[in-house]
């Protein structure tokens, strides 16, 4: 899908999720990942694309910052792009990200059980080399059948559902089989819209 000559530019991703890596490879983009050290409990906002727009933003900044600090950057002829990402889940209104114990998590999942969860994600892209920056946010709606109570207990005992917002992880192979639709892109439900990714490329380069 890369329409870029990727040797021409670097790719960092600021991400240690897992599937955003699979989506960027998918892409046909080779790129190191970095991580930001942020407290995202920190940063609030009321609207869930403003949050995931600013959370974002400051992963990107940490990863700037400690970059500058350790002078990693600046002195290659090439640009060097930063992908950074974050993704909600709103749920009757209410914004969820990752949960915070099994007992959330269970609570999260049996909520989704015969209904739908909104996922509202960002990306950012921003040219270490000139500042320029691209962000924006796409949101799917995400339509589920109803989820036996062994398969919620297996995915809890699994442990995978505290590290995705809102518990909701729609590519793993029990939550799957019980998703009726999506409305919307899967990519971005799984944490990284590969159209606006791409469009962004483009434009920060």
């Amino acid at each position: 899908m890369a329409t870029t000559n990727s040797s021409t530019f670097k790719i960092i991703l600021g991400s240690s999720s897992m599937a955003r890596r699979q989506i960027l490879a998918e892409m046909g983009y080779e790129f190191t990942v970095m991580i930001a050290d942020i407290d995202e409990k920190m940063i609030r906002r009321e609207k869930p694309e403003d949050l995931v727009i600013a959370l974002a933003e400051a992963k990107a900044d940490a990863i700037l910052s400690r970059l500058q600090h350790t002078g990693q950057f600046g002195e290659d002829s090439h640009a060097t792009l930063l992908i950074t990402a974050d993704t909600v889940v709103v749920y009757e209104g209410i914004i969820r990200e990752k949960p915070s114990s099994k007992e959330e998590a269970r609570e999260f999942i049996k909520g989704y059980s015969g209904g739908q969860a909104v996922v509202v994600g960002s990306v950012l892209v921003t040219n270490l080399k000139t500042g320029k920056r691209k962000v924006g946010w796409e949101r799917a709606e995400v339509y589920f059948y109803n989820i036996p109570d062994d398969v919620i207990d297996s995915l809890i005992e699994e442990g995978i559902t505290l590290n995705v917002a809102g518990g909701l992880m729609l590519e793993h192979p029990m939550t799957s089989p019980f998703v009726e639709s999506v409305v919307g892109t899967t990519d971005a439900v799984m944490g990284l819209p590969k159209a606006l990714t791409e469009k962004f490329i483009l434009e920060a380069l």
